[in-house]
């Protein structure tokens, strides 16, 4: 950073800058911070120890700093402006769309606030950055502070044998009788859909949904409301300080849709469409159970529902799906769809022995890309998936970079010989981390604050992703990626078509659920009262009570441990994920009209989408590949919900 500093004050001292004399200096400046800082950021997530941690929260400060001191940069600005003016009419489209971009972020930092605002702004972004960083600690610690012992075999019922051995082995390691079930994501998922016995569903529900909250079994230790509470005042002022009304307006600045009244009627025109599907599928479960049901009951009968209805379980699919057996049908469809093969290469550094790095290769047997990943749950690292930069793309007259991504999932780890079996939903997962991957990894910008998912508007930054997952339902595909365990024989037919009758399977229900999480996000930052302060457990009651079908449980403290906006990317943004869900059911539709495999498809979803990152409009790239706007009719129908 200090280098960075003396260099942009040459930089910003020339009287009459040029694109190649200021702009593409900065892209480098700004693509060597983020090739030294990607790898600490990950592995903070990824292997969090006590000394990763001090060290990460040592460098945040110092870096938040730097990007509030470059966003106000006005001598920067002042010369980003000066480039476009005098040379806008022979730059190409994405050098346009790389200096109207810098010249918005300008804005959106403060640059033409006064001395005080501006020191005011970059403390509001430095507690904001410290306040997130404590939130995904605490939601780690809570998750890892949780037990839970089992000693009579009966309480396993019903539970598959590979969470079995994982727990026996888990308790021969802590050195203690039976079996222990520790509170990552497969064994919450694993225990919700399968564990007959419904205390041990309860205790693990209720260890869950109060993580790092003032209730349940770590009740106070690691308290995030507390952290909540400061956050929103903090984010409603640093959006006031910059003119907007509030810090949804605010994050809309740089979004596909534009107003905040446009995102609450996307929302409610999809609720108000779910409803009465989504009522009707829980007062069949309900039925089907012949019982009231509670929180921690609706993924088992869901799961006994679906499985009286079509056969089929998540759990009886787990020998099917075998994660080497998936990695190479993913890697035959993503050469078939767009002439990139993947190719395992060893001797690379990795942070833990389960990761593996692939090269992407070109048709030409060259490599265009690569990748780590990293499948396996384990206590040092957060729970989800995700993808994250480890080299942006970058071809610039100092030289080029190839992009590196980081997939990163939570799935079971292997336990003797057998090697890691997945679910179908966990499929699902590895595709959709996958499709970010290929967006990063298939780009062809030169510069890396438009390569890949960079300068992508957030509402659209989902649409390679939800699109991949379309490929894991279809008959084509499902034999490219299922082979038993045991026999090596691929998904049956007749399993085939039950597991597709699955996917419209409460499949009201499951939207619904993402509606309410999307309106409590985008209501608590669009309705902020700085004088009341916030009543987040209110605001989500009030949204539970309009849009929810599903009654919660009253211990349920969601928000402590909804780290997508409290600690990522997704504050006043967590209806992206929907808004992309259109947009990528749509473009499916395109491939199912001309065929699953089709080349010229592929090739137009490539050059339109996946190649451009953010150096055209998310609306114009979806334009250009479709011919059209976007419908939200293919994901109505494609979910059932319009039938």
């Amino acid at each position: 950073m200090a280098e960075n500093r003396l260099r942009l004050a040459e930089l910003t001292a020339q009287v009459q800058p040029t694109f190649a004399s200021l702009v593409v200096p900065v892209e480098e400046l700004s693509y060597r911070l983020s090739r030294v800082f990607s790898p600490i950021s990950h592995l903070n997530a990824v292997a969090n120890s006590p000394q990763m941690r001090a060290a990460y929260n040592d460098c945040l400060p110092l870096l938040t700093e730097y990007s509030s001191e470059l966003g106000q940069n006005g001598a920067l600005q002042a010369g980003y402006a000066y480039v476009l003016r005098h040379e806008g009419g022979t730059l190409d489209p994405s050098q346009r769309k790389l200096l109207e971009n810098a010249l918005r972020d300008f804005r959106l930092a403060g640059v033409d606030l006064q001395p005080a605002q501006k020191a005011r702004y970059r403390d509001l972004a430095q507690r904001l950055a410290h306040l997130a960083s404590k939130f995904s600690e605490n939601v780690l610690d809570a998750g890892r502070a949780y037990t839970r012992s089992v000693t009579n075999s009966a309480e396993l019922a019903g539970l598959p044998g590979n969470a079995i051995d994982r727990a026996a082995a888990d308790a021969r390691e802590a050195k203690q009788d039976g079996w222990l079930f520790k509170l990552d994501q497969p064994t919450f998922m694993t225990i919700m859909a399968s564990a007959e016995n419904e205390r041990l569903r309860r205790d693990i529900y209720e260890a869950w949904v109060t993580r790092a909250s003032e209730l349940g079994p770590s009740a106070g230790r690691f308290d995030n409301y507390g952290i909540i509470a400061q956050i929103l005042p903090l984010r409603d002022e640093l959006a006031k300080l910059l003119g907007f009304s509030n810090f949804a307006d605010y994050a809309l600045a740089t979004r596909m849709a534009k107003s905040s009244k446009q995102v609450l009627a996307f929302l409610d025109d999809l609720a108000r469409r779910c409803r009465a599907a989504a009522r009707e599928e829980f007062l069949r479960l309900e039925e089907f159970a012949g019982r009231t049901l509670n929180a921690w009951d609706m993924a088992f009968y869901g799961e006994r529902l679906q499985e009286s209805r079509f056969k089929v379980s998540q759990e009886a699919l787990r020998p099917y799906f075998p994660l080497p057996k998936v990695l190479e049908g993913l890697f035959a469809l993503t050469q078939r769809l767009y002439g990139v093969s993947v190719r395992e290469r060893a001797g690379v550094s990795v942070w833990h022995p389960s990761v593996r790095y692939y090269d992407l290769l070109d048709k030409d047997g060259r490599a265009a890309a690569g990748f780590f990943l990293d499948p396996y749950a384990r206590g040092e690292k957060r729970s989800g998936a995700w993808m994250d930069e480890c080299v942006i793309a970058k071809s610039l007259p100092s030289g080029t970079a190839l992009p590196v991504a980081q997939l990163v999932c939570n799935f079971t780890a292997p336990v003797g010989a057998q090697p890691s079996q997945l679910t179908h939903n966990e499929v699902i997962t590895l595709f959709h981390e996958f499709g970010h991957g290929l967006h990063h990894m298939l780009t062809r910008v030169a510069y890396p604050s438009i390569a890949g998912i960079n300068g992508v508007a957030w509402d659209a930054v989902e649409l390679p992703s939800q699109f991949m997952e379309n490929f894991v339902w279809r008959a084509e595909v499902l034999p490219l990626i299922s082979a038993h365990v045991d026999g090596g024989e691929s998904l049956p037919v007749d399993m085939l078509q039950r597991l597709l009758g699955t996917r419209t399977f409460n499949a009201a229900l499951d939207t619904l659920r993402q509606i309410e999480l999307a309106t409590f996000d985008f209501e608590l930052h669009a309705n902020f009262d700085g004088a009341a302060g916030a009543d987040v457990n209110g605001v989500l009651a009030a949204v539970r009570q309009r849009v929810a079908v599903v009654p919660a449980a009253p211990f349920n403290r969601m928000p402590a441990s909804f780290a997508h906006i409290f600690a990522g990317g997704y504050a006043a943004g967590y209806y992206s994920y929907k808004w992309a869900e259109v947009l990528a059911a749509d473009a499916f539709e395109a491939f199912e009209e001309a065929g699953v495999f089709d080349a010229a498809t592929a090739t137009r979803f490539r050059e339109s989408i996946l190649s451009r990152g953010g150096s055209i409009d998310a609306m114009d790239a979806f334009v250009r590949f479709r011919g059209r706007q976007p419908d939200v009719r293919p994901l109505l129908k494609q979910t059932g919900i319009a039938a």
